[in-house]
């Protein structure tokens, strides 16, 4: 006779049930759908994100609880949240899932992400979105109660500087989850199935009449290539938990920590020949200073960021001697000669700011004529957006390594961090120029009246040389290395060598700043 005090089995089963109703998502057809979209579904997601079986759930059991829409169900209230491990390291996560309707963002499941942001402050770990969402459950919050919405990107940046954040662009996204990336460190985008908007096509649609996909709106390409919203464009949603891992990888789990520190079988003091054949002794002619990069670093491995937006700046995370760093350097073949912009110089604080607060060293490499000049560029606010790179690098307290390799001029010699810029080890190659402009801008203004005394064409043109040469001779690295404005003139070849020592010798760094509440940033 069966005990009636115990009767554990239908509890049980309908426990089991439950749960395995959430964890089919939005069901079969839908589920199928996404795979017909090009994407994952998002516990497939978690699996390629996360160390295996180390994804510990929050909130599987939750459903909407929103009498407004009834008795229908939605598994886990739209987003997965929970705690996992990336190479052993604890991260949280919310993952927002489109199979249950569009992943728009409900009351239940921002409660369930607001515990995620919550521990991640608690626990001092990264936070990661996987964002596949079509924004706010416009049912849900057409109302006034919209009043009492939003604490999750004042969260957001809180958080921001304290624990990494990533956010991964899964699917087209508007509105609330389109700020959630503009609010992170990182954010990497699937091409031809993620985007990212203020408005969907649809609101667009009925607020300006525009009609445009959300590809042309918003599409990895507009992001990475032309707004620089994004960091990196990526083939597929496998390769966009990959090159989160790999991010993380560089960065420890909180800003109290120092950046976790590899094995490495690359010699630190291994010389780079090969930089005699990449870079030419010419000043103004291009080259690619990502060679110049993947030739210094550990085993020539590089994550770039934002690689196609503003490309006459390269920013990117390498490892010198398994020492995480953020590397920043102008790139002559990437446009304007590698001059600075408004672009490059939003491109290099942001990174800078990045690396600071995580305490991620930085490695300059210059080859500037400077910042870009004109009236095009002063109606676009070239001055605060110089500004902003100035203070960006004059406010960085990690170690600085400046090597210049042929140019560094004005005001880029500045933002580049020049000697008065804190740098704590700065060489330069032989073929080093750094004044306050080149030898031709010199001849032009110093020589000006000179010059225009001369009626012929080709003396004119004869003497100018003359004059450059005469200027240029006086801007050679052994002037600036004779008044000990240069730590070293370098060999090229023992370039990895001499950043690897202003590491070594900076590793325990500190600064002290007069205290203040914060700064008054240039925008």
């Amino acid at each position: 006779m069966p005990d009636e005090q115990h009767q554990w089995g239908p509890l049980v089963d309908d426990l089991a049930a439950r749960k395995s109703r959430a964890l089919e998502m939005g069901g079969a057809d839908l589920v199928a759908r996404q795979h017909d979209l090009g994407k994952q579904t998002v516990r497939t997601r978690l699996v390629w994100l996360l160390d295996s079986d180390s994804f510990v759930e929050y909130g599987l059991l939750a459903d909407h609880m929103d009498a407004g829409l009834g008795d229908r169900y939605l598994a886990a209230d739209g987003v997965v949240t929970g705690v996992g491990r990336i190479d052993g390291r604890l991260v949280a996560v919310a993952a927002y899932d489109f199979t249950v309707m569009a992943g728009s963002m409900g009351a239940v499941g921002e409660d369930k992400i607001a515990r995620m942001r919550a521990h991640a402050l608690r626990q001092r770990i990264p936070m990661i979105w996987l964002l596949d969402s079509a924004g706010a459950r416009i049912q849900s919050t057409s109302g006034s109660t919209f009043a009492g919405a939003g604490a999750l990107f004042r969260e957001q940046v809180a958080m921001s500087g304290v624990v990494p954040m990533v956010a991964a662009m899964l699917g087209h996204c508007a509105a609330g989850t389109a700020y959630i990336p503009a609010l992170a460190d990182f954010v990497p985008m699937v091409k031809g199935t993620s985007s990212m908007a203020l408005g969907g096509r649809h609101l667009v649609k009925a607020a300006v009449g525009e009609d445009v996909t959300e590809e042309e709106m918003g599409g990895s390409a507009v992001h990475t290539k032309v707004s620089g919203v994004a960091d990196l464009e990526v083939e597929s949603d496998e390769a966009c938990l990959r090159v989160v891992r790999e991010y993380l990888s560089f960065f420890p789990q909180h800003n109290g920590e120092r950046p976790p520190v590899r094995d490495c079988a690359d010699p630190v003091d291994r010389r780079t020949p090969e930089l005699y054949d990449i870079v030419p002794t010419a000043p103004r002619r291009a080259y690619d200073m990502r060679k110049v990069v993947r030739a210094v670093v550990d085993d020539g491995e590089v994550l770039w960021i934002k690689p196609d937006w503003a490309k006459n700046l390269t920013t990117g995370l390498a490892r010198v001697g398994g020492m995480p760093v953020g590397i920043v350097a102008n790139n002559p073949i990437g446009g304007l000669g590698g001059a600075l912009d408004v672009n490059a110089a939003d491109k290099a604080a942001r990174f800078v700011w990045l690396c600071d607060a995580f305490n991620i060293p930085l490695v300059f490499l210059h080859d500037v004529p400077g910042f870009v000049v004109g009236s095009a560029v002063e109606k676009q606010g070239i001055i605060r957006h110089g500004a902003k790179m100035l203070f960006a690098v004059s406010e960085a307290t990690v170690p600085k390594i400046s090597v210049v390799l042929r140019k560094s001029y004005g005001a880029g010699y500045f933002v580049m961090n020049g000697l008065a810029y804190e740098a704590d080890y700065i060489v330069a190659w032989p073929t080093a120029e750094i004044a306050v402009m080149g030898p031709d801008g010199a001849v032009n203004i110093i020589h000006r009246r000179t010059l225009a005394a001369i009626d012929d064409d080709d003396e004119r043109a004869r003497r100018r040389l003359e004059l450059a040469e005469e200027i240029r001779a006086n801007i050679d690295p052994y002037i600036a290395a004779g008044h000990a404005r240069l730590d070293d003139v370098i060999d090229p070849a023992d370039t990895r060598a001499a950043i690897w020592r202003g590491l070594s010798i900076t590793a325990d760094k500190r600064v002290d700043r007069p205290w203040r509440k914060h700064g008054v940033l240039p925008v």
